[in-house]
């Protein structure tokens, strides 16, 4: 309450954006009585005209005076400016575990209308004001409660991780970083630093750590994209430091989502269309992979998913896209994320007997997705138990 009517600056990610409207700057209003005519300035942001309640035109003697609330008002004579909503969630790294990610409502207008589509990163600057949220049917009490939202003067998109050049280090940083790349152990050095706390699993210690730096994207002539993010999954018994890994990972990458397979639906991981209660129009929310765009995201629990939930990452992980067509909405956003996915066998552990078509059970569309299979098996051996049981100095 106290950035009342301030300027601030807030930085998040842009998950909503309505259609675009027209708002009046000025008014026009005609006098049903006497036809004069008066033009009255509308409030910036998502405020309206403030119209008067009487006429000021001195009735001649035989006319008779205008009465109370004479004006209409004239849309053709009015003047205009394009409007949209945006909304505007924490990023998700700093939201507490458990707690859910607050919003706020964002107004833009002119020459900034459009530029936005949901799941881009921003820092806008904007004014912090009110307005009467429609709908409150003004309740007694309910006159001074009104809807916070930032009316915006300026934004900022946040550049993709993989474009922005060296403005966040400094010079002896880089020069550590040169440093470190010239040294002949520097792959064997950074796995090493990847899940220090558990035992052996220098293979996936490698996947992981090329799938935290990426691959190299490549444009083909004849404008076809090959993605350069790795996908991997980890496929094996429990208790094989899977979650582990994921954990990791979701917490050292720099932009990462963490999401259970039962408890994610495929909404939740691509897209939503919802209706906003009070305007009653269609707007797009993004999901976990279009909010990880540029990051990592961690599916734990991947074979317990829906196969139909399943189905909606196909798209994302192969074309890093996600399109949607509902409601009379039609777009595309970009999900370029790694996938890592940990998964348990058909029965539960892996079963040497069976082939290893028989134990995953997965269809060969999403498999023919992930670059890195692993296999984690918990081999019974009593030296290497008892070594992994110790606890380390």
């Amino acid at each position: 309450a106290d950035y009342m009517s301030k300027l601030v600056k807030i930085a998040g990610i842009a998950i909503a954006a309505s259609r675009v409207k027209a708002k009046a700057t000025h008014v026009t209003l005609l006098c049903k009585n006497c036809r004069s005519v008066r033009t009255v300035p509308c409030r910036p942001g998502l405020g309206g005209a403030i119209v008067p309640r009487s006429c000021d035109h001195v009735p001649q003697p035989g006319e008779e005076p205008c009465p109370l609330d004479p004006w209409i008002a004239v849309p053709d004579k009015s003047k205009y400016v394009d409007l949209q909503t945006l909304k505007l969630q924490e990023n998700p790294e700093d939201v507490p575990t458990g707690e859910l990610p607050r919003n706020v409502l964002l107004s833009v207008d002119r020459h900034l209308v459009q530029t936005i589509v949901p799941g881009t990163r921003l820092t806008v600057i904007g004014i912090y004001s009110v307005f009467q949220a429609s709908g409150t049917n003004n309740q007694k009490g309910a006159v001074g409660v009104k809807q916070p939202y930032i009316r915006i003067v300026g934004l900022e998109q946040s550049r993709d991780d993989n474009t922005n050049g060296p403005s966040h280090f400094t010079l002896d940083e880089e020069m550590e970083f040169k440093e470190f790349a010239q040294r002949p152990d520097a792959y064997a050095k950074i796995c090493s630093m990847i899940g220090p706390s558990i035992y052996g699993h220098g293979d996936v210690k490698k996947a992981i750590a090329c799938l935290l730096f990426g691959g190299s994207k490549k444009r083909l002539p004849d404008g076809v994209r090959l993605r350069g993010d790795i996908h991997a999954l980890l496929l094996g018994d429990p208790s094989t430091a899977k979650s582990q890994f994921l954990k990791f990972v979701e917490k050292t990458a720099p932009i990462a989502v963490y999401t259970s397979g039962k408890g994610s639906s495929a909404a939740g991981l691509t897209a939503s269309v919802t209706r906003d209660s009070n305007s009653r129009e269609f707007y797009l929310e993004g999901g976990a992979m279009v909010l990880a765009d540029g990051g990592v995201v961690c599916i734990d629990e991947f074979d317990k998913m829906r196969p139909e939930d399943r189905v909606a990452i196909h798209e994302a992980m192969e074309q890093q896209t996600i399109s949607i067509a509902k409601a009379g909405i039609t777009t595309v956003l970009n999900s370029r994320t790694s996938v890592l996915a940990a998964a348990n066998p058909i029965s539960g552990r892996y079963d040497d007997l069976k082939t290893a078509q028989d134990n995953i059970d997965l269809q060969t569309t999403i498999l023919s997705r992930f670059d890195l299979i692993f296999i984690v098996k918990d081999v019974r051996m009593y030296e290497q138990d008892k070594a992994n049981s110790k606890p380390h100095h």
